[in-house]
């Protein structure tokens, strides 16, 4: 499920701010205080001032807060809150030195306990609000440690210029960061609460390894990919590093037994360890599965959480040892090799080839027979595809944000007895539970799942069972 990655998060090397997105003008005057009644379904504060909805970063339902404008569009506004004049009980002090500037967590000044449930009411609200329709039976939050969670990320990498001073030369400093909150700046970070604590240790000596290099500018931003195992960093640069570059990078992560890959333009070569295996893995204990996966792969970011969403899939599926079940939008397997522990027959598709060898490879290594792995184009109707003809009598789907409109449409008429739908993105999740619920399902049981914590996004789960 490559297509479902989190948002670019380096600044592009000409060093502009992101022009403005269409209809926006300039930013309204003054600092108003204003009352914040509600979120809105991206987990922004919503108030109105002098007959206008405002959208509220670092703002929190029933707060009092003193706001700058950030834009300005015809219908509303979007602001910031600075000043927290009545603040609610659910707000707490953000943990991370960075959080009032990094785009990477945007809820850090919200208790986690009140994050998850603003998140579920966001689901349900967003249920009724596409598809006037609520769950039979809403499923308790997934959650789990909210520090250390994150797997996978994308660090930028950038040399600025400091203000000019009169008469003080001007050498530029290096920034090493993610995004900043709605901008293409870069943040300077010197840790990070939600990395897993071995990397963001290593960020200071990561910062002075680049400015040693003697072609650090043309680094451009470093992936960082963390299994049970190891971490692997892909390091991009724009043109050929000398060998004393090469080496420096060798030398830093030989003594930590880190993978190293070097990357110019489309061309990726690993360069440690030498001994060819270019995999990462983690595990799912409760079924006895070991998946590798290549740094680059998509893989859901938060271990602790996926090991109970896989939990919950399968319990919520229900597949039996006659069975034959369809995992679209598959990936390299994470819950087509659970789901082939259980039933008879598993189809895992996949609209990208790599992804299918990948979870060819994992079911070999797991020894599993019952499972094979199709690429197709899934907006395409595969129904009469030779591995679809069998037809199925449970399906799974995990697609990327932008939903599975076409794929509910083509699999109804198999008449599967369940369908449980894994979701990144509540608004599409709850238009295609519409098209289901004219398809003949009823929506059963529903709920969220922690995947993210500190950030506004919404990883959910349902469950559809056929009338």
């Amino acid at each position: 499920m490559p297509a479902r990655k989190p948002p670019s998060i380096f600044r592009n090397r000409s060093g502009n701010r992101a022009s403005g997105r269409p209809g926006q003008q300039q930013p309204a005057q003054g600092t108003p205080e204003v009352d914040i009644e509600r979120f809105s379904h991206e987990v922004r504060g919503i108030a109105r001032h002098q007959g206008k909805t405002l959208f509220v970063d670092n703002a929190l339902p029933g707060e009092k807060v003193r706001i700058r404008y950030t834009a300005s569009r015809a219908k509303f506004d979007e602001a910031v809150a600075t000043d927290i004049l009545s603040p609610s009980a659910d707000r707490q002090s953000p943990p991370c030195p960075h959080a009032e500037t990094c785009g990477g967590c945007a809820l850090q000044h919200m208790q986690p306990t009140a994050q998850i449930a603003a998140k579920q009411q966001i689901l349900l609200d967003q249920l009724q609000r596409f598809a006037s329709a609520s769950p039979e039976q809403v499923l308790p939050p997934l959650t789990a440690d909210i520090a250390g969670y994150r797997r996978k990320a994308r660090l930028g990498v950038r040399y600025v210029k400091p203000p000019h001073k009169k008469g003080a030369a001007s050498k530029p400093r290096l920034v090493l960061g993610f995004r900043e909150k709605r901008s293409n700046n870069l943040t300077d970070i010197r840790e990070c609460l939600v990395m897993p604590e071995s990397f963001s240790s290593q960020l200071p000596q990561l910062r002075q390894l680049i400015e040693r290099c003697q072609e650090g500018r043309q680094i451009s931003h470093i992936e960082v990919a963390a299994g049970e195992d190891a971490i692997a960093l892909v390091v991009r640069h724009l043109k050929p590093l000398p060998d004393e570059d090469r080496q420096r990078w060798l030398d830093f992560v030989q003594p930590l037994g880190w993978h190293l890959y070097l990357q110019a333009d489309d061309t990726q070569r690993k360069v440690w360890p030498e001994d060819g295996d270019e995999r990462l893995s983690y595990k799912l204990p409760e079924f006895d599965l070991t998946l590798h996966f290549h740094p680059q792969d998509f893989v859901q970011v938060n271990f602790a959480i996926n090991r109970q969403m896989v939990h919950r899939a399968i319990e919520l599926l229900d597949p039996q040892p006659g069975e034959r079940v369809l995992d679209l939008f598959c990936g390299l397997g994470n819950f087509t090799l659970p789901l082939a522990k259980r039933a008879a027959e598993v189809v895992g598709v996949e609209g990208a080839l790599a992804l299918t060898r990948r979870g060819r490879e994992n079911a070999e290594h797991n020894q599993l027979g019952n499972v094979q792995f199709q690429a197709a184009d899934l907006t395409e109707d595969f129904s009469t595809s030779p591995w679809a003809r069998g037809g199925f009598d449970k399906i799974l789907l995990d697609p990327p944000r932008t939903g599975a409109l076409e794929v509910v449409r083509n699999i109804a008429h198999f008449g599967a007895k369940r369908i449980v739908y894994v979701s990144c993105n509540p608004a599409t999740l709850a238009r295609d539970t519409a098209e289901l619920l004219q398809r003949g399902y009823r929506l059963t049981k529903a709920g969220v799942m922690d995947m993210f914590p500190h950030t506004t996004h919404v990883e959910s789960i349902a469950l559809f069972e056929r009338t």
